[in-house]
């Protein structure tokens, strides 16, 4: 994933640390990395510093209030990476599972606040596909020529 990211984030530090978090973060609230990873896209383009204009903040454009439901009322730190992706997360998953029964198309709209609204949901699932993590085994060894006598080995 760092490859991908590095457009965005250059430090390598900041990089590798980010996608420490929000693997972690997405784990610990049992939601996909890659949907969290499209979620950031879509909301901030992995800008830390990113204000909306109503006032949500940071990578996950975490709403004030909630610093002040389930924070210490401290909005300021919601640029705190680590803040900001595990209120983000708590959110989603809030959302996904309280509110819309695992109807992951209404949660992300309720999270944009944009519920029924298609727009958002399908950004955020396009997005998603960007950070899918395939892994690939390692190449095959190449099978021997059949054309080369082979030996027993050295002994």
């Amino acid at each position: 994933m760092s490859g991908r990211l590095r457009s965005r984030i250059q430090n390598w530090d900041e990089r590798k640390a980010f996608l420490q978090w929000v693997w972690y973060e997405s784990k610990r609230a049992a939601l996909e990395t890659s949907l969290v990873l499209g979620l950031i896209q879509v909301e901030s383009n992995f800008r830390k510093y990113a204000v909306s204009p109503v006032g949500a903040r940071g990578y996950m454009q975490v709403m004030p209030f909630w610093a002040r439901l389930i924070g210490n009322g401290e909005v300021d730190k919601l640029f705190i990476m680590q803040v900001n992706l595990r209120f983000g997360c708590v959110i989603l998953r809030h959302y996904l599972v309280d509110r819309e029964r695992l109807d992951l198309f209404m949660a992300l709209g309720r999270y944009n606040g944009s519920r029924g609204k298609p727009q958002y949901p399908n950004a955020v699932l396009a997005a998603k596909k960007n950070w899918e993590f395939f892994h690939q085994p390692p190449a095959p060894e190449r099978p021997a020529d059949p054309t080369k006598p082979t030996t027993g080995g050295p002994n």
